[in-house]
Order: structure tokens, then C-alpha cells, then sequence
């Protein structure tokens, strides 16, 4: 692996800004990746992964308390993530839920930065509803798909390529799915290609190391 290709597996990542409504809603000069997923599939975990350290992003027992977009610098190869609220938590209320809708709506409708959404799935479960409907959505505004699917040390390895055999027929990601597990480090570097890629994938330049 070449420098420019190492640098972009180290992600040194920073809390830029959270916004809460649409008018907080920042406008970064840098490459931006939207991740995706329900409440509990594990994205607080994934960006403590790829930053390297434990309590970058907060992690609750109690799924859906990111009630913000959370963006995220990485101070090595120049792009944002962008942490979008959970999906599909029953607790909060259809209000709260519809709240959140609206923001990332927004979001994803404004921002002229974004090169992919990560959408985060379970490896131990079969495609949900929801997940599906967040790939049709992304699908008819031909956003490229980066799918992960989260939670892969709980899966047999049998199991874990069928599953990604299945979403990658049924989603036709823009990138192979990759397996992850924010326990173990499995797919962290695979990842970490890949959004580099996505981010860059217009012809822009990563920063000079």
C-alpha cells in the first residue's frame, strides 16, 4: 500500500458541529458521507472505530438518542461523516420521529457536498422494511450506496456471505458490501477505502500528507 493509500485507512477524526434544525445545518467545503441505519445497528460504534477511540461519538444502552446530525472531520484525508439519527425506534414520539425526518430531509436535499450514504444494516438480521425503503429513496435520487453491515463478529462466516450475497442482489450497492464489526476491527481498513473512494470519487484531492 502505497503513503496516499495508508493515509486514508487512518482516520483522525474530530467532532466539527451537531445540528439540531435545519438552520444549524453547516455548509463544509469538504467531501461529505452521510451514515444511515436504525437506532441500534451500531454507528456510534462504527465512528469510535474509524476514529481510533473510545467516546468520540456517544454510545447509550437506550437506542435513539442521537437526535442530531453529527459531523464529523477527519483530519487525515480531509472529508466529513455525517451522523444522521437512528431510524425506526418505537418509543419516541411520532412528533419526535417526524422531527428528525424533516432534518435529515433537509439535509440530504440541500447539501451539494454529499458523495455517498453509508447505510448501516444488521448482519444478523434478514432486510428490513425500513432498510430497503432507505435504499429505494437512495436509488431514485442516485445517491451511491455504500452498504455495512454491522454486528458481523456475532455471525458465523457462512452466514455473514450469504447475507451480504443477499443485499448485494436486492441493493446493487455502488461498492461491494462490507462486512464490519466495531468489536473486532473486521472491515475497518476495506471501509476506510471505500469511503475515501466514494469521497473522491469526482476527481477531488485528498489533502497532501
Amino acid at each position: 500500500m502505497d503513503t496516499t493509500a495508508q493515509q486514508r485507512t487512518e482516520l483522525d477524526l474530530e467532532l466539527l458541529t451537531t445540528a439540531f434544525l435545519s438552520e444549524q445545518l453547516p455548509a463544509p467545503a469538504a467531501p461529505q458521507i452521510a451514515l444511515a441505519g436504525r437506532s441500534n445497528v451500531g454507528k456510534s460504534t462504527l465512528v469510535n472505530c474509524l476514529a481510533g477511540r473510545k467516546g468520540l461519538a456517544k454510545i447509550s444502552a437506550t437506542p435513539g438518542k442521537t437526535r442530531s446530525l453529527n459531523f464529523y472531520q477527519s483530519r487525515t484525508t480531509g472529508y466529513c461523516l455525517v451522523d444522521l439519527p437512528g431510524y425506526g425506534y418505537a418509543r419516541c414520539s411520532m412528533e419526535e420521529r417526524e422531527k428528525w425526518a424533516k432534518l435529515i430531509e433537509a439535509y440530504l436535499r440541500k447539501t451539494d457536498r454529499l458523495r455517498a450514504v453509508a447505510a448501516l444494516v444488521d448482519c444478523r438480521l434478514p432486510p428490513q422494511r425500513l432498510d430497503l425503503e432507505l435504499v429505494d429513496w437512495l436509488r431514485d435520487r442516485r445517491i451511491p450506496l455504500i452498504l455495512v453491515l454491522t454486528k458481523a463478529d456475532k455471525c458465523k462466516q457462512r452466514d455473514r456471505e450469504a447475507r451480504k450475497k443477499e443485499w448485494r442482489e436486492l441493493a446493487r450497492p455502488a461498492f461491494p458490501p462490507i462486512l464490519f464489526s466495531g468489536k473486532t476491527g473486521l472491515g475497518r481498513e476495506a471501509l476506510c477505502r471505500v469511503l475515501a473512494e466514494a469521497a473522491f470519487s469526482s476527481g477531488e484531492s485528498p489533502p497532501v500528507p
